[in-house]
Parts: C-alpha cells; sequence; structure tokens
C-alpha cells in the first residue's frame, strides 16, 4: 500500500511539474511564433477590459468584504444555519474573519517590501514584459495548483491535519465559517506569497483579476446558497453543468469535501481539494462529482473546542477531553496501530497517541 501511494505521489508530483509549465511554454511560444518583441514597460490591459480595472481594485480592497457579510446576512435571513451558530461557532467564526484582515496585511507587506527585494535584488517588474493574457494564465496555474497541494497534503498527512481542522469543524457550511481556519494555517499558505512574488516582478495586473475571481469562486463553493442546483435540475443546461463542476468548484463539490462521512456516498472529505479549479481533483483522480448535497457537516470528532485552541493550536491548547487539540496529544504517531474495521470519519487514517 505505501509503495503504490509513494507511486502516485511521485506521478501526481511529475504532472504538476508538467501542468507548472505550461504557461512559460505558451509564452515563449508566443514571442517565437509571432516575433513579438519583448518590452520593458509595464503590463497593460486589454483594451476590452480597461473598463473593468477600477472595480476590480475596489473588490479587492473592500468589496469582498462587503460580498460575504451581505451574503452572509442574506443566509441568516432565509434560515439556512438551522440556529447552529452558537457558543463556540459564533466566537470562532468572528475571530477567523477579523483577525486576518487585521493581521496578515503587515506580514505579506513586510514580505514584498523589505524580504523580496533583499532576496531578489534588482528583479522588481522583471516580468513586466509578459502580455496580460501569459501574466494571468501562469499565476492563476501557480497560485491554485500550489494551494491545492497545500490544501492536499493537510488533509492527508496528520501533523499538518490538526492546523486546517479548524476549518472543517463547523457543522455548517456558508460566509460565517469560509474563513475559518487556524491561523498558522492562513500565514504559512504558500500561494499568497508565491503570488507576492509575482507580483513584485512585475505581475500584479494580472494578479489583481486572479484574486479577485478566484474569492467569487471559493467564496461561492462555501456558501450554504446552492446556485449550482439550477444546472442540475433543468435538462438544456446540464451541458454548462458538466463543463462547469469539472472545471471550478461549486457549492455541491466543496460542500461534498465538508461532510462529516463519505459512507454516504456523497461526502468526500479524501478528495474535492480544489480552491478555485476542480480540473486538478479530475487531473488528479481525487475528485467526486454527485450532483447531490451531504446531509450533515463537520467531523465526527468535534469537541466543540474553545476558539483560541482552534485558532491559534498548538500555542493554545483545548481543556475539552478526548479533543486531538488537548494537551499531550502528540503531533505524530509513535506507532502504526493495525485496523481491523475502516471507519469513514473526516480525519485522517494514521492515529494519534496521547502521552
Amino acid at each position: 500500500m505505501a509503495i503504490v501511494q509513494k507511486e502516485k505521489l511521485t506521478r501526481d508530483l511529475t504532472i504538476s511539474f508538467f501542468i507548472y509549465s505550461l504557461p512559460v511554454v505558451a509564452i515563449y511560444l508566443y514571442f517565437k511564433l509571432t516575433g513579438g518583441a519583448v518590452s520593458e514597460s509595464h503590463i497593460t490591459l486589454p483594451s476590452f477590459l480597461e473598463f473593468a480595472k477600477p472595480a476590480f481594485e475596489n473588490i479587492r480592497t473592500w468589496g469582498l468584504t462587503v460580498f460575504m457579510v451581505v451574503l452572509g446576512i442574506i443566509e441568516f435571513a432565509a434560515g439556512l444555519y438551522d440556529d447552529e451558530w452558537t457558543g463556540e461557532e459564533r466566537k470562532i467564526d468572528i475571530v477567523c474573519f477579523l483577525a486576518p484582515k487585521l493581521l496578515l496585511p503587515p506580514v505579506i507587506a513586510f514580505f514584498s517590501l523589505t524580504a523580496l527585494p533583499y532576496l531578489l535584488p534588482d528583479l522588481a517588474n522583471s516580468l513586466s514584459w509578459v502580455p496580460f493574457w501569459g501574466g494571468f494564465f501562469l499565476i492563476a496555474i501557480a497560485d491554485d495548483l500550489t494551494q491545492y497541494w497545500y490544501h492536499r497534503l493537510h488533509h492527508q498527512v496528520p501533523f499538518l491535519w490538526r492546523f486546517h481542522r479548524t476549518h472543517h469543524s463547523a457543522p455548517y457550511m456558508g460566509m460565517a465559517m469560509a474563513s475559518r481556519q487556524n491561523f498558522i494555517y492562513t500565514v504559512f499558505f504558500s500561494q499568497i506569497y508565491l503570488t507576492a512574488t509575482l507580483t513584485y516582478l512585475g505581475l500584479g495586473l494580472p494578479a489583481l483579476f486572479v484574486l479577485v475571481i478566484k474569492s467569487f469562486i471559493t467564496l461561492g463553493a462555501h456558501s450554504s446558497i446552492a446556485w449550482d442546483k439550477p444546472f442540475y435540475k433543468y435538462k438544456v443546461l446540464h451541458p454548462i453543468a458538466w463543463v462547469l463542476e469539472r472545471l471550478i468548484s461549486t457549492p455541491a463539490t466543496h460542500h461534498a469535501h465538508h461532510a462529516d462521512t463519505s459512507g454516504d456516498g456523497v461526502g468526500h472529505f479524501k478528495g474535492n481539494f480544489g480552491n478555485m479549479f476542480f480540473i486538478w481533483d479530475m487531473i488528479f483522480g481525487t475528485g467526486l462529482i454527485t450532483r447531490k448535497f451531504p446531509e450533515s457537516y463537520g467531523t465526527k470528532s468535534y469537541k466543540q473546542e474553545e476558539w483560541y485552541a482552534q485558532f491559534l493550536w498548538p500555542i493554545f491548547k483545548s481543556k475539552k477531553e478526548g479533543s486531538s487539540l488537548a494537551e499531550g496529544v502528540l503531533a505524530f504517531p509513535l506507532k502504526s496501530k493495525p485496523v481491523e474495521k475502516v471507519i469513514e470519519t473526516s480525519e485522517p487514517a494514521p492515529v494519534l497517541e496521547q502521552v
């Protein structure tokens, strides 16, 4: 089994490196075949997108926050949380929504304005000759494929799982839990720094468009408003649904990822890792499409841990007995235990031992 998993991982990584190279090859062929001259001027938007730039800039600075708040109000007004947003759930969701917006900007600013000029001196705007479509293609793949792997590894590696567990502990879907993450998971978001680096190198304009489009897709996938259901209901829309659900994350595919079981044939927390693009799951065989929604969400082992434990584990530990975030629970298994019967839960398979 271990050999098979290692071979699959090697294959998937090889495919990933090939995918990462596609935008680079496309840009090279564009200049090679068209005889285009490399310009040192900054990237400019295609004329048909010029009108959209101010809108995207405003959406980036405050629009997404307003969108989340408004959509959240609509979800609450529609009663889509079934009175589950209480106690620790409310605290952790609010903290995870507000804290990154206050604490992350200084971290990213330091990385962009201090660390990058030191690590990559004289390379600022060195990629500004890349055409807009090339920069968009490059960042869309680099950002989202990297996040796919970051997300996938946090489900498959026991040590990493508890940094991501907070996001899956919510027994509901919607804007209230869309930002629900352990802060360490958020701070070390690999694609944040990758995109910041590409922006420093001169791809800031396409990065803006990728970020806004990706944000709407991922927020839409987390929403408790199932906007994709009409595509499954009406036969005339089925061809669009077939393409859509394989290309991007939809409520149906992402809700399945947040199910508290996979025993019903709908839940698939061991896959459906895609954030903006679901096509990664199709390529690597981790996707499941059923066009159905789970009956329940969260994790079976959830103990409604304190907000500070969920947000800042392992700095602060939970006082809840039996919690995997409690004091004395190791990050790595001491030894493998034979399992006679497999029980499907939303926790990774390896057993974590206590001291």
